[in-house]
């Protein structure tokens, strides 16, 4: 929650944003908690729960408002799972004829109607899902169908460009992804050196923007020298987590290579090689070690 002094004159939203962030003013206490207002004059309460002994009248909060469980706009000061037009990994709470409910952090659980499943919801499932916005009734929903919000205007992408990979499934060619919360990507298996699940987050690059306006990922920075040096860093780092020693050498399997440093065996040779040459490090059989 952030708080501003309006003598600053800060700004105030326009109007009440369903599902998104807004800023409002503290116009009025109430035995029920404090109305702000938006620009417009439209109110919504911010109930005592939520209200602490600093807030006071004049004061602008930034807040989150959603429908209460009567249908009517409501702030509140924690923060969902993911807001309007975002994406997250949500678990299944009840199930009933017309749709699933998750929890998304807040005390109302969020609707994912039958429509909008491609498949049965297991209460205590993962799912990962879109919030969305109802434009007919005002009301929040989440969705399992994702191809239609994806952006197929590619313009202003290009290789080595670096980007937010978000994974939404795991395929047989490797991992798919939401891209910068707009695009589909796929990182495929061969780039791939440490355990991902579904929802992980992670800084990629782009490898291609594909004719169908997909793209190709890597977890790897382009170019020779970088990937060299983001190799030397995971080795130097793993290292210093593990008290300056790991039973490691030139002669470790793949898996365990994978498991420690998430990189390929020909790349984590090429870094100790470097690394001991160096100084940082000293290779022993069946030892490496800081120096």
């Amino acid at each position: 929650m952030k708080l501003k002094s309006t003598t600053k004159d800060p700004k105030i939203s326009e109007t009440l944003q369903i599902g998104l962030l807004n800023t409002l003013e503290i116009y009025k206490h109430s035995e029920h908690g404090l109305y702000l207002r938006a620009a417009d004059g439209s109110e919504v309460l911010l109930p005592r729960a939520y209200v602490t002994p600093d807030m006071q009248k004049g004061q602008v909060l930034e807040l989150f408002v959603y429908h209460d469980s009567e249908d009517r706009p409501v702030a509140t000061t924690q923060r969902p799972t993911a807001m309007r037009d975002e994406y997250g990994v949500f678990t299944v709470v009840d199930y009933r004829s017309y749709g699933a409910f998750v929890d998304w952090g807040l005390p109302k659980d969020l609707l994912v109607p039958l429509s909008q499943q491609k498949e049965y919801f297991r209460i205590g499932e993962r799912k990962l899902l879109r919030v969305c916005l109802d434009e007919r009734t005002g009301r929040l929903y989440a969705t399992q169908k994702l191809g239609k919000h994806f952006v197929r205007d590619m313009k202003g992408l290009s290789p080595a460009q670096e980007v937010e990979a978000m994974v939404l499934a795991r395929t047989p060619l490797g991992y798919k992804c939401i891209v910068d919360a707009k695009y589909e990507g796929m990182l495929f298996e061969s780039e791939v050196f440490e355990e991902l699940e579904i929802g992980d987050r992670r800084r990629a690059y782009i490898v291609r923007v594909r004719p169908d306006k997909k793209l190709d990922l890597s977890l790897r920075p382009p170019g020779r020298d970088a990937k060299l040096q983001e190799a030397k860093d995971r080795v130097l780092s793993a290292l210093s987590e593990a008290g300056g020693a790991l039973p490691m050498d030139y002669k470790s399997r793949p898996e365990e290579i994978k498991a420690h440093f998430a990189l390929s065996r020909k790349l984590y040779k090429r870094a100790l090689t470097v690394l001991s040459e160096e100084g940082k490090i000293k290779v022993e059989e069946g030892k490496i070690s800081l120096r």
